[in-house]
């Protein structure tokens, strides 16, 4: 499959982002109004997740049009990394808002326990709010995997705004069928939990979510930190590299391959297994780094003349 095009695929992460941040306004708008009219913390909640959402978008806007501006002085690898960080934020903003709405949702529960009087839930406005929010999301979650698919699936911003869109309708649903199987059965058998019905769908909720933010914040925090990228990226780069080592002669004793945001770093352990000059030895990188970057969109590749191993350097220099 051929490459995104760099332009395009800008383009399509702004398009997205401020379709994004229109969507997520219009939904943030109708949970906290639908929240107030109801009574309902779950939907006030679903309403914060959107305006996180929005915040995000526009935080993934700016990402994406700095990491367009490509390495400079300043930073000389260029932006890529702000991608992930934008991913390992946005995840801990979440995160920290579910473990606000569980510790809310557990006093309510104590407080009704207490005797401390809850109003009861309007179940008027939520159909309409839900089902709003439900074809918003889904809307949302159809055009921003559009156009990750249109990138060749290589937009880390698009593929998280895509399933960030697509989790926001699935708890808008679980929330729906929570909220309203409650008020159905309020007089029958939920009863009991009524009066606290509302509390015991935002914990549900919480509980659900949580594991899913936890591992994007993970996922972001290893790329920061220079975890190894997955093992079948490596095993992409090390097949792309292979024929045109191969035809140079040499041995190749280690390769190791960083991620970070969109961009890859390989750095090729190469012994040449000869006398080599330096302008062979750039050519060489020079050809590396083409094939590499035909697998592996934003790779860019450090070749290092040795005779030994990368866990030989190390202990080497300590």
């Amino acid at each position: 499959m051929p490459q995104a095009e760099p332009d395009k695929t800008q383009n399509l992460e702004r398009r997205a982002m401020i379709v994004g941040m229109a969507g997520n306004l219009v939904m943030c708008g109708l949970g906290l109004y639908a929240g107030y009219l109801s009574h309902s913390q779950a939907i006030q909640l679903d309403g914060l997740f959107s305006l996180i959402g929005f915040a995000a978008a526009y935080l993934g806007l700016r990402v994406a049009q700095r990491i367009a501006r490509g390495p400079d002085k300043f930073r000389p690898y260029g932006y890529a990394a702000d991608e992930a960080i934008f991913v390992t934020f946005r995840a801990l903003a979440l995160f920290g808002l579910v473990l606000f709405a569980m510790i809310n949702a557990v006093l309510n529960i104590l407080g009704h326990f207490d005797g401390t009087p809850r109003p009861s839930l309007n179940p008027g406005p939520m159909l309409p709010y839900f089902t709003a929010v439900g074809t918003l999301c889904t809307a949302l979650f159809g055009f921003h995997r559009w156009c990750w698919i249109r990138t060749d699936r290589k937009s880390g911003l698009l593929r998280l705004e895509s399933q960030a869109a697509a989790f926001d309708g699935l708890v808008t649903a679980a929330a729906a069928v929570g909220l309203l199987g409650i008020g159905y059965y309020s007089n029958g058998l939920l009863a009991p939990i009524a009066p606290i019905g509302d509390s015991l769908v935002v914990l549900i909720l919480c509980v659900t979510v949580l594991a899913q933010y936890f591992r994007d914040f993970l996922a972001g925090l290893a790329e920061l930190a220079g975890v190894t990228a997955q093992p079948q990226e490596i095993a992409s780069a090390r097949r792309a590299i292979r024929d045109t080592l191969e035809k140079d002669g040499g041995v190749l004793r280690d390769l190791t391959l960083t991620k970070t945001g969109r961009s890859y770093l390989a750095v090729v352990y190469y012994d040449p297994t000869r006398p080599v000059r330096a302008e062979e030895m750039d050519h060489l990188t020079k050809t590396l780094n083409l094939d590499v970057a035909a697998n592996l969109t934003g790779a860019e590749l450090c070749l290092v003349v040795t005779q030994t191993d990368r866990t030989a350097q190390m202990q080497g220099s300590t």
